[in-house]
């Protein structure tokens, strides 16, 4: 078994297959040095500060290859203006490598335009002004949706969201500033349901419930009745059911009565109006004890002054002349009346004066 192993012929066939496999790899490791430009580098330009056109050309020069990037814009630099490149300069790459230019746009990047649709105003402009962009003018519009945003415009053209918009635009908003107060309706009976959703809306209305005659859902089918009715006023936003049918109102009349029995309640005006009166307010008794009442005091009886009568009695011839003098004072009675206990019970005091016997005055006269 040695004797074959080292045969001259086994010998030179290994041999040929060292050869083979040292030659393979020879070319291998050649190839890639050519390929990759092994032990061959270049030193990256300077071409920081430099426009992007002159740093494209330089790095062409060179044999280097290039990729632009839109860096954040900043006004302090010119438009266009290389402001960083990766490899950083005097670095050493092989031909053909791949240089980072990052380039000062020519003004700011777009922004998307944030959904603030049907959002309250006050939280729609912190987004707003989050994103880079400002508020113009506030307008408001009559809707139900108070203090909501209703739509975005953009030099007076709505737009939607995620439309890109240049940093620091002006957009303008506009609001809902409430729903309109006693609006009167409009009449769509007559109408076909599609012309009366399109008169419902323009009057600041929506639409109800839609009840079909036959069943179905076709638009073209004839209003014949409507709740609230025509000239009523209602608040911006309420809804306004409709009925419809192919046939005409002419010929639905029963069915319209029969509606107005529900709907359209009468309101009986032979009855005289109600009057509503209110209830006196009393005041509040005070249980504070009251002072006793004051009887008043009796008054002095007037006497007048007395009138003296005075007769001359002529006798005989001889006998003496006498004069008599009477003296009759008048006394005046007064009655006095008065209340006055804690108990509420009423005495009556009658004073009563009477002055002394009348004085019967006699004079005698002798002649």
């Amino acid at each position: 078994m040695l004797k074959s192993l080292f045969n001259w012929k086994v010998l030179l066939n290994l041999l040929v297959a060292i050869g083979v496999f040292v030659g393979l790899v020879w070319l291998t490791f050649r190839w890639l040095e050519y390929h990759t430009n092994h032990g061959q580098e270049i030193p990256v330009p300077n071409i920081v500060n430099k426009s992007v056109h002159d740093a494209i050309k330089i790095l062409d020069d060179v044999g280097l290859e290039y990729e632009v990037d839109s860096f954040k814009y900043d006004p302090k630099y010119r438009p266009y203006q290389v402001l960083k490149i990766s490899p950083a300069s005097s670095s050493r790459v092989k031909p053909g490598a791949l240089i980072k230019l990052m380039v000062n746009p020519k003004t700011w990047a777009p922004v998307a335009v944030p959904d603030v649709v049907n959002k309250y105003s006050g939280l729609a402009f912190q987004r707003i002004d989050q994103v880079g962009l400002k508020v113009g003018d506030t307008i408001f519009e009559p809707s139900i949706q108070k203090d909501a945003v209703l739509r975005v415009l953009f030099k007076g053209n709505p737009i939607k969201p995620g439309s890109l918009l240049p940093r620091f635009s002006t957009i303008d908003v506009v609001i809902g500033s409430g729903p309109m107060r006693n609006i009167s309706i409009p009449n769509v009976v007559g109408l076909t349901v599609k012309e009366a959703r399109g008169v419902i809306a323009r009057s600041m209305f929506e639409v109800g419930l839609v009840e079909y005659e036959d069943g179905g859902k076709d638009e073209s089918d004839i209003i014949y009745y409507q709740d609230p009715a025509s000239g009523d006023v209602r608040d911006q936003g309420m809804q306004i059911d409709l009925w419809a049918s192919k046939k005409t109102p002419a010929e639905l009349r029963n069915k319209i009565e029969q509606l107005n029995s529900i709907y359209r309640m009468k309101v009986d005006t032979s009855l005289p109006p109600i009057r509503y009166e209110e209830v006196p307010v009393h005041p509040t008794p005070d249980y504070e004890q009251a002072p006793p009442p004051v009887t008043p005091k009796p008054e002095p009886p007037k006497t007048e002054p007395a009138k003296t009568t005075t007769s001359t009695v002529k006798p005989a011839s001889g006998a003496a002349t006498t004069t008599k003098t009477d003296s009759k004072p008048k006394t005046t009675t007064s009655n006095t009346s008065g209340s006055g206990s804690n108990t509420g019970s009423n005495n009556k005091t009658t004073a009563t004066q009477q002055t002394a016997p009348k004085p019967k005055a006699k004079k005698v006269v002798v002649e």
